[in-house]
């Protein structure tokens, strides 16, 4: 190892910016908009409203993870995505719920969450100030 620096995953975490946390709060809560506005289109139109519902999913969980140049804004995401469906299936004692016993209702739950997954880890990793040029060559 060569330099005064120690390695980049060897150095310790600092806590966010402010405004990188009202951002990632921010996705948080258009993340849980998805997750509702996904909620009332997939059964619409059963095979085209759960395509368009993972579709716009998958694209805001990109987005968020290009758009904050990291992987925490697709997880955060994600996250008010995951949150906000699993809320949603929960009945009420009234005996109201919004996710009908169907194959497109799990199909949009497991769907979603693996769609959020996979979404989340596309984003940039943690990389180390400096050229463009590869590590260890």
């Amino acid at each position: 190892m060569s330099g005064d620096r120690a390695p980049l995953m060897a150095q310790p975490l600092r806590p966010p910016s402010a405004g990188r946390a009202a951002a990632l709060l921010g996705l948080l809560v258009l993340g849980a908009l998805v997750g509702v506005a996904g909620a009332l289109v997939q059964p619409a139109w059963f095979p085209g409203g759960l395509l368009l519902a993972l579709a716009g999913e998958a694209g805001t969980v990109l987005g968020a993870a290009r758009l904050m140049r990291s992987r925490s804004g697709g997880i955060a995401v994600a996250a008010g995505w995951m949150i906000t469906v699993v809320l949603l299936t929960v009945s009420r004692p009234e005996g109201d719920f919004l996710f009908a016993a169907g194959s497109g209702s799990y199909f949009f739950l497991l769907g979603g969450i693996a769609v959020a997954v996979i979404c989340a880890t596309f984003g940039p990793g943690r990389q180390p100030d400096g050229g463009p040029a590869r590590l260890r060559k």
